[in-house]
């Protein structure tokens, strides 16, 4: 049967395993080989880490387009929409060639239900293989920045031989699968380099950092890490301003008050790494990138639900902050941007997710709390992440709502117009969230 719509590819994509995760990559080489490696026509960018990937990405794709490169984009999960997450030129992928290159691949992902060896593909795994054939057969852009979706070594991405690799952080996450310390999770990370590729990182911890120069060094790697070979400095952040400045030295060049519209110290960090890989490109494949097109690319770069306002008057702000790294991260901008600010907060979180140290963190920044679900299978139980809010602050205004449409609702219709409501968890609620808040007030005719 030919997919001749949305809801039929989805349909297809659903019946395959979506939330399981397989280990390995014989399934994506058979089927790329099956359709004559088409990811060797491609350059990529590869970018892994446990927070910071699709920031860093975005701003890397932005300052290429400013130069005048034609550029992919993979990341995920989405935010936007499903198709959002394979982008040319900062646009989705059309839905004419989405079904184009599924209709291409599904028969080949399909024999493999007979060869129980390898087994049937993932759907992020079918997803990484479409975003490949759409860029090397429909749109060939000059470059693709390439988001890993989970790890490194085994990720359904680490199909490609990148010019550059990027590795943003390491910290506690999906341990289950990655390990249960910094140095296992940066050693699987490690997995994505490449021999003879340059690596730029912005690891701090210095053991996780030598697991990274270790393993760059067997590969005779080049290495770039923060603090080493580049450094970031913050200028004091401005409540009410919109943007982040800093400036930024490396063994390349130096540029002074970079802005960023991303907000938050963390955003710098992703900015500075994204500036080291961009001059690692310049200075290894000469390419055209000036100072005017990082200074345009980076102010112009926007990533939805990172400490994203989606309203003012009352202020409503969203932020993915789904693991414990990346909830000291928002705490810190929290200080920065609402400093001696109690905020109203709607909370939904994954079961598998450290949610007692998150919640250990953002409970002194509330005045009221709403905890919900995420519409997930692997959802955590509200009543036993608001038993969490209880113990750290026994005084703070707790309400369970399971339903998140209807905890939303309530938690902007009882909003002052001075109010704060910053709707924080898993990426899945908060594209949830985003996307009822679109349709809320999407006007007439758009």
């Amino acid at each position: 049967m030919v997919l001749k719509d949305l809801d039929e590819a989805l349909s297809w994509l659903n019946q395959l395993d979506k939330f399981s995760i397989k280990p390995g990559l014989e399934r994506m080489e058979y089927v790329l080989g099956r359709l004559g490696h088409p990811e060797r026509r491609l350059k990529f960018i590869h970018i892994a880490g446990t927070n910071g990937k699709g920031s860093t990405s975005a701003m890397m794709e932005s300052v290429l387009r400013e130069a005048g490169y034609s550029t992919g984009l993979f990341t995920s999960p989405y935010i936007e929409s499903f198709t959002s997450r394979i982008r040319y030129n900062g646009e989705a992928i059309f839905l004419h060639d989405l079904l184009k290159v599924m209709n291409e691949i599904r028969p080949i992902v399909d024999e493999l239900s007979d060869k129980k060896d390898i087994g049937i593909p993932t759907e992020f795994e079918v997803v990484t293989i479409l975003a490949i054939v759409y860029f090397a057969k429909i749109s060939f852009p000059d470059i693709v920045v390439w988001e890993t979706g989970l790890g490194g070594r085994l990720d359904s991405t680490n199909v490609v031989t990148p010019i550059v690799s990027v590795i943003t952080n390491v910290g506690f996450d999906h341990m289950n699968i990655l390990g249960a310390t910094l140095q296992e999770i940066a050693g699987d990370k490690a997995g994505i380099i490449k021999n003879g590729v340059p690596v730029v990182t912005g690891i701090q911890n210095a053991e996780s950092l030598s697991v990274i120069i270790e393993e760059a060094k067997k590969k005779k790697a080049t290495v770039y890490a923060a603090g080493k070979e580049f450094f970031r400095e913050r200028k004091h952040p401005q409540p009410g301003v919109g943007r982040e400045t800093f400036d930024f030295h490396s063994l390349f060049s130096s540029l002074q008050q970079v802005q960023v519209s991303l907000l938050g110290e963390h955003q710098i960090a992703n900015a500075s790494l994204a500036l080291m890989a961009l001059q690692v490109l310049k200075s290894y494949y000469a390419m055209y990138i000036e100072e005017e097109h990082i200074r345009q690319g980076l102010i112009k770069t926007s990533w939805p639900g990172r400490f994203e306002k989606i309203n003012e008057k009352p202020t409503i702000i969203l932020d993915g902050a789904h693991n414990e790294e990346g909830v000291r991260a928002l705490a810190k901008t929290l200080d920065d941007f609402y400093p001696d600010t109690k905020i109203n907060l709607l909370f939904a979180v994954l079961h598998d997710k450290p949610y007692g140290k998150m919640v250990d963190i953002l409970a002194p920044y509330g005045k009221h709390v709403t905890v919900t679900a995420v519409a997930h299978p692997r959802k955590a139980v509200p009543e036993e992440v608001a038993k969490h809010f209880i113990q750290v602050r026994p005084t703070l205004d707790v309400q369970v709502i399971a339903d998140w449409r209807e905890a939303f609702n309530q938690c902007t219709a009882s909003l002052t117009e001075d109010g704060i409501l910053l709707v924080v968890g898993s990426l899945y609620f908060i594209s949830d969230i985003r996307n009822e808040w679109l349709n809320l007030n999407r006007k007439d005719g758009e």
